[in-house]
């Protein structure tokens, strides 16, 4: 073959990405089945030579020497064998040039399209190889064109199609930006290698952190936990073994320079760094920083995995406001990261929530009164919550589901309501019209 011939195959193997041995295998395929199909047939076993001293590829017809033949496509006897090698023996494998005259058009014509065929399916395969390995990675991408609602970047030479729900809120894509993407997975399709990239994951800020961060990277420094609201917060819960080394301190950099990189990346969205703890009540407080908490109460460890982890929250009445958070989004994320559900209560709650599960537990003498919040207790201090809950009458008959809506709104009780229409109320996130009307007759 001629060497431009191959200078094209190296090029292909440039541009898509795939093995020279691939696409050598590839074309030698194409060719032996092409020449089946004009001048053998499927039965052969056909090899084919492809030389830069040559014009055309050689095809060489392979055979078994045996004694008596029975299948004359894949066997020759020893008498014909030996009129073109004297020396061969039983058992010896001969091969036979049969290269045709008008192979070279011919062949052209039937195997182009069994070539193209097979090219894309070992550049799809390539493509599957070389990010299936790369799963829960980040890479760089470009942004190519919009359209609609999708953004179609390139990743790699490989184009993918960001969709609404992997975008960032708010965030600007124009050609030619150039952003970090998260490969959650790839799927392997008929149509191709299918990549799930996003930037809403929360893994998106985890390794941009251990991009940013080198105690993160070498391990000195853990992240235990992420809760992300895409676009606006994150919050992350670090660790690190060796007292020496301040987590926190390490994440946020001197003057802030390495997590506000990883910001600048998000589209501005914040970061908060909390320092992780193994007692629970110390882990929560801190998870709902800015706000000052007065007293966590845990009323349920998590021991049985049927039934989620509970804790009630008490703060200052200034303080509740900063503890839910706009839109209810802080004790959101705190819930998120901690694991655990979060029920905030004022601090004046406090003594009538303990004095409920004190008596309850005397009554049922099966602990001390010694430790309220201890797990022994969390049966009791679950009872005591719902007990307090249900004698506030602060929400009349509203059903659970709309008051925690409500409260994650920054209203306490149904005064905080009067004087509301029902568009006002059902413009609270998370309430519909059914739970509207509902209200408007507990406050009429």
């Amino acid at each position: 073959m001629k060497p431009q011939f191959f200078a094209a195959i190296h090029q292909i193997c440039d541009e898509k990405n795939i093995p020279y041995e691939r696409v050598m295998e590839t074309i030698k395929a194409a060719l032996a089945t092409a020449y089946r199909k004009d001048f053998g047939n499927k039965e052969q076993e056909v090899e084919i030579i492809l030389a830069e001293d040559s014009d055309i590829a050689t095809v060489l017809l392979v055979q078994e020497v045996v004694e008596d033949v029975e299948n004359p496509n894949i066997e020759i006897s020893l008498a014909e064998a030996q009129k073109m090698k004297k020396d061969v023996e039983v058992g010896d494998i001969i091969k036979i040039d049969v290269t045709p005259l008008e192979y070279g058009r011919i062949a052209a014509q039937s195997a182009k399209q069994v070539i193209l065929q097979r090219l894309q399916e070992a550049e799809r395969d390539a493509t599957y190889e070389m990010f299936k390995n790369r799963e829960n990675e980040i890479m760089s991408a470009q942004v190519m064109r919009i359209e609609g609602g999708s953004v179609h970047i390139q990743v790699e030479k490989h184009n993918v199609a960001l969709g609404p729900k992997d975008q960032i809120p708010d965030e600007k894509y124009y050609n030619g930006k150039r952003m970090k993407v998260y490969l959650d997975k790839v799927i392997h399709t008929n149509k191709g290698p299918q990549l799930s990239i996003s930037r809403t994951h929360p893994n998106l800020v985890v390794r941009l952190l251990e991009m940013e961060i080198p105690e993160i990277a070498e391990g000195e420094v853990e992240v235990k936990s992420i809760a992300r609201d895409a676009g606006t917060r994150s919050k992350v819960a670090v660790s690190a073994e060796d007292e020496k080394i301040d987590p926190v301190g390490a994440c946020i950099g001197q003057k802030g320079v390495r997590i506000q990189s990883v910001m600048n990346e998000l589209n501005g969205e914040r970061v908060d760094i909390i320092e992780w703890t193994k007692d629970p009540k110390e882990f929560i407080a801190t998870s709902l920083q800015p706000a000052k908490i007065a007293e966590v109460i845990i009323v349920n460890a998590g021991d049985d995995e049927k039934v989620r982890k509970r804790a009630a929250v008490f703060v200052e009445e200034e303080e509740r406001p900063m503890a839910i958070g706009k839109r209810g989004q802080n004790v959101r994320l705190a819930s998120d990261l901690t694991g655990y559900e979060l029920d905030l209560y004022n601090i004046e709650q406090l003594p009538a929530f303990k004095e409920k599960v004190s008596e309850m537990i005397k009554s049922t003498h099966r602990i001390e009164d010694k430790d309220l919040e201890s797990a022994s207790a969390d049966k009791e201090l679950e009872a005591a919550e719902k007990s307090l809950k249900d004698d506030s009458g602060d929400w009349g008959s509203l059903t659970k589901a709309v008051t925690n809506k409500l409260e994650l709104a920054g209203h306490r009780n149904l005064e905080d309501l009067e004087g509301m229409d029902q568009n006002e109320i059902e413009a609270i996130e998370g309430i519909g019209k059914v739970s509207a009307k509902k209200i408007m007759k507990e406050i009429s």
